[in-house]
């Protein structure tokens, strides 16, 4: 029904190198929209749009889906319709902005004890290695890994910008051991026993949410902690906060800041005023 619609926001979001999973997203964004409109293109009007995301914000969604919806139906607006968009009249949903759950290493070191299987217990030390994102590990392939620079190779990760990050000794003791005894893959490093494809990111969930309950972790944690734990342990053995935003594939340095509120490091060596009043 909307085929063409979605032909020229593909055709936009392509001249900008957007990834796949974005198009797809912006495109059932604007699908939903036009349903609930039910108005020719020609129209269309900012205040639909307001229309529209004022129903989906009193129906109780997440900020992340409304902003979802915002992304999608904004992209079309400016790069389809070319027409004015004020994000100031249409704001986006703001975010409660939580810190994250860090692991610490003895928390680390017993989600591994506690994971049997060789390629899961592998994926999970990769993960804190080197501050992957699930996406990244499940993409890996075998070229990936450096045994010569100690280094892991993230190719078009979500910043759609290809990075290097940290390979940690006793993680290559791990990959290697899994490589030599799960049929040494020279392809995707973690293919599905299955299908021989990319695992999906479920199962990778799935299976670091039962390591991480057999490990009597008392934390909410996802796999995210690991890259979470990665940064602010990083930062506080005294690494710069620039070459963590590097390694992390941060753009935006105001991603990466949030380690600042969660590593102990800070706190330490700064005196409370109270502290130099004495006995005044």
């Amino acid at each position: 029904m909307y085929e063409e619609i979605f032909n020229q926001i593909r055709s936009a979001a392509n001249k900008r190198n957007l990834k796949d999973s974005t198009i797809h997203a912006y495109c059932t964004s604007v699908a939903h929209f036009l349903n609930h409109t039910a108005k020719d293109i020609d129209a269309l009007t900012t205040d639909d749009v307001d229309t529209f995301l004022t129903e989906k914000k009193l129906s109780g969604i997440s900020p992340e889906t409304y902003n979802h919806y915002h992304s999608g139906i904004r992209f079309f607006y400016k790069k389809v319709l070319k027409m004015n968009w004020d994000d100031d009249d249409i704001p986006r949903m703001k975010r409660d902005r939580k810190l994250p759950t860090v692991l610490t290493k003895a928390e680390i070191s017993a989600i591994l004890d506690a994971t049997p299987n060789l390629k899961h217990k592998a994926m999970i030390a990769t993960m804190y290695s080197g501050g992957l994102r699930v996406s990244e590990v499940t993409h890996l392939h075998y070229d990936d890994i450096s045994r010569t620079n100690k280094t892991i190779h993230i190719r078009d990760g979500k910043s759609r910008s290809d990075r290097y990050t940290l390979l940690a000794d006793r993680t290559l003791e791990i990959l290697t051991e899994y490589w030599f005894q799960c049929g040494r893959p020279r392809g995707i490093l973690f293919p599905s026993s299955w299908t021989g494809d990319y695992l999906t990111k479920d199962s990778v969930i799935q299976f670091f949410r039962e390591s991480s309950e057999r490990a009597g972790i008392q934390k909410h944690v996802s796999t995210h902690c690991l890259r979470h734990s990665f940064a602010s342990h990083l930062f506080e053995s005294g690494c710069d906060i620039k070459y963590i935003q590097a390694l992390l594939g941060h753009r935006d340095p105001k991603s990466t800041e949030i380690y600042l509120h969660v590593s102990n490091k800070t706190l330490l060596g700064i005196k409370s005023p109270f502290d130099e009043m004495g006995g005044e």
